[in-house]
């Protein structure tokens, strides 16, 4: 009895401490800076903040993490979210292998190692070797693959790495059979994949930033080189550049058979001109096939001069076209695969046939079709859920797909396309018992009626009476669909009687490029409709409260949870804003963040644009005095996508402003970027303090 008394008093102590009292934050420092957008005047008193050199801007750092871990630290129940977090985590995992020059590839995870390790074998029963691993090439982990290129040779590892989460990128080369590293090493590589063309390589890059640049200043005049093995990158060759044209992206790869080069142009996130050059005629230029940068233009392969593309140009759910390199002209397209209910998410050439998975309901179905087009027959996928990598060659009769859901870890089917048998190749096994779990699908309507799918995952036999803690999630954004996914941090917030929601709203690709743009500039507001009126779905329906609701969104989904606790900030307990878009008046400004302008529109296009982007931008739209919910946001100091000082600018005025008694913190991560690349030490100790902070607020017992 003594020992409960004083457990309950401290657990008394500790409430009164951190949700009673208001909290004392480090003193951020006010500076009078005003930008005048059409006449309008607006404030930005943490301009001071966008210095990520400044000595002063990373003692606002420290003093912001003292005060975040201090807290983090002291809440209960963190060491045993720590434990199991490790224990689920702890399994091994494998990537669908992949085949080149007669061998298999693929990637595998002991379980707790910080970085997937790429193995390689003669077939899929001899004993794999290790072909590099990532674990070696830092000594806390923070090294990371990003790409990879076999040569078709099989002699030669094309390979990036990444350093902290950057999205800088550098080449290295390595002789597979010997396993010796060449000399080649290529630097200030970005936004590329690596193309093996002719003794070399294709790839794309910057010129070398000034040294304190590298992780802010806006990347423009990309250029598109080619390295020749065996020399200095300051030899290597340019291919193709714009310098009229500062703000575009440029990507040249190969197909399959490395007959026809691909040229593709970007302006903005999505849509893209494409050109082809055939190099089996000796002396041909680029062919433009689309010139516009409104639609999507994917080549998937070619077959005897005949390009099979994957579009949404007039057809806003894609289909699938054939292109006669000889009569490139729109007149002469074939629409192979038309327009359908469902989206064509992607088209592949395995086995003789056109493997496709289409999107229903942001779930997949995997149809397969003969060469001319015409359908032959669906495969039988486990159930509703995920297909990812289905990958084989055009002229060879086996390949590989994996099947993930929510409470199915990621699993690998081998599939025979003579026989039309798909056998199990790999299945993880987990410390948990995927029956306890069951998942459904609802449909609510959002404010103007349009009909949203919300997944729900939970444990069996779970009371709707309005007491469970639920996590919202969703992202809104780029076309970015969110389909059905296995997580361990969603099953450990699930297994201590939580619900995981994933709302499909407005502004991905669920429903195809109409659902993308409907959620996109003047119509972005449609985004946090959808997301507000699902949290009042799951209140109304007694699956919650708003006393037990918690959100949360990464990136363009940051954005999305500091725009819906300004308008709604009875609605939740907790948010967890990731590494958002906050401040939608200077996004622009830094690194990529102009070729976002797709979907956001900027502050200088319009004044109507202007204000309809001031009207919601989180950073501008925090009420003195506003009763807003527990925030812990996070960032991270080598975030050069979203630039940390989104984060930084915006919980200083959250800080400042806020008029409630529930804490508003920041977690900065070091050696970390926008997520990509991240060590499994990292994402354990990241999702321990988040579900810490989580479980904590609302009154959950891991």
């Amino acid at each position: 009895m003594k020992k409960l008394l004083v457990y309950l008093f401290a657990a008394i102590l500790f409430t009164t401490c951190t949700t009673q009292t208001k909290m004392e934050y480090p003193e951020s420092r006010k500076e009078n800076v005003q930008d005048t957008y059409f006449e309008t005047e607006v404030e930005d008193p943490y301009r001071w903040l966008e210095d990520d050199n400044s000595e002063e801007t990373a003692e606002w750092v420290k003093a912001q993490n003292e005060v975040t871990f201090g807290y983090l630290n002291k809440l209960p129940n963190r060491d045993k979210i720590n434990t199991r977090l490790t224990e689920l985590w702890n399994y091994p995992k494998t990537s669908t292998p992949f085949k080149e020059a007669g061998k298999y590839f693929f990637f595998k995870n002991d379980g707790l190692q910080n970085q997937d390790v790429l193995f390689t074998a003669e077939t899929l029963d001899a004993e794999p070797k290790i072909l590099l691993d990532p674990n070696t090439l830092s000594e806390d982990g923070t090294v990371a693959l990003s790409g990879i290129e076999i040569s078709p040779d099989g002699k030669y590892l094309v390979y990036q790495i990444a350093r902290s989460g950057s999205d800088w990128n550098e080449v290295f080369v390595k002789d597979i059979e010997t396993g010796e590293m060449l000399e080649d090493h290529i630097k200030w590589v970005k936004f590329s994949g690596v193309s093996w063309y002719d003794n070399g390589f294709i790839y794309s890059a910057y010129d070398a930033p000034d040294e304190g640049d590298e992780l802010q200043k806006s990347n423009e005049n990309q250029k598109v080189m080619y390295h020749k093995l065996g020399t200095p990158q300051e030899d290597d060759k340019l291919l193709y550049e714009e310098p009229e044209n500062p703000k575009r992206l440029f990507g040249m790869g190969m197909t399959d058979d490395k007959r026809f080069m691909i040229l593709a142009k970007m302006e903005a996130s999505n849509g893209n001109a494409v050109s082809i050059k055939d190099l089996s005629k000796k002396g041909s230029g680029f062919i433009p096939l689309m010139e516009s940068f409104e639609y999507e233009f994917s080549i998937v392969d070619n077959i005897d001069g005949n390009l099979f593309v994957h579009t949404n140009y007039q057809a806003p759910k894609y289909r699938l076209l054939k292109i006669n390199i000889d009569k490139p002209e729109e007149s002469n397209w074939e629409v192979l695969i038309p327009e359908k209910e469902n989206v064509l998410s992607y088209a592949n050439l395995a086995g003789g046939k056109i493997v496709t998975e289409y999107m229903k309901d942001a779930h997949s179905i995997v149809e397969i079709y003969n060469v001319d087009g015409s359908f032959d027959y669906e495969i039988d996928l486990p159930g509703i859920g995920s297909v990812g990598s289905f990958y084989g060659k055009k002229k060879e009769m086996e390949a590989f797909y994996s099947y993930t859901s929510f409470n199915t870890p990621g699993e690998i089917y081998r599939y025979n396309f003579e026989t039309k048998e798909t056998n199990l190749h790999f299945r993880p096994e987990i410390k948990f018992n995927p029956d306890e779990f069951e998942v459904n699908q609802v449909f609510y309507e959002s404010k103007d009626g349009t009909k949203v799918p919300m997944f729900l995952f939970h444990k069996k036999g779970i009371k709707m009476d309005g007491k469970n803690p639920v996590l919202l999630y969703a992202y809104g954004g780029f076309n970015v669909s969110l389909t059905p996914s296995f997580s361990i941090t969603r099953l450990n917030f699930v297994e201590t009687g939580g619900i995981f929601a994933l709302a499909n709203i407005r502004g991905g690709g669920e429903y195809g490029e109409k659902w993308h743009k409907s959620g996109t500039k003047l119509q972005k507001q449609n985004v946090f409709d959808d997301f507000i009126v699902a949290a009042e779905y799951l209140v109304a329906e007694k699956y919650t409260s708003p006393s037990k609701l918690a959100i949360m969104g990464g990136s363009n989904g940051g954005l999305l949870v500091g725009a819906v606790i300004n308008q709604r900030p009875d609605l939740f307990k907790v948010a967890i804003p990731a590494v958002g878009v906050m401040d939608m008046l200077r996004y622009h400004k830094f690194t990529i963040g102009w070729a976002w302008a797709g979907d956001y529109g900027t502050s200088e296009d319009s004044k109507e644009m202007f204000e309809y982007l001031y009207q919601y931008s989180p950073y501008h739209n925090i009420i003195e005095g506003g009763q807003y919910p527990a925030v812990l946001a996070t960032t991270a100091d080598h975030d050069d996508r979203v630039v940390p000082a989104h984060t930084f600018k915006y919980m200083a005025r959250l800080q400042e402003l806020n008029g409630g008694k529930l804490p508003v913190l920041v977690r900065i991560e070091t050696k970390a970027g926008h997520g990509g690349g991240k060590p499994t030490e990292k994402i354990i100790e990241e999702y321990t303090d988040l579900w810490a902070f989580t479980f904590y607020h609302l009154g959950m017992n891991p």
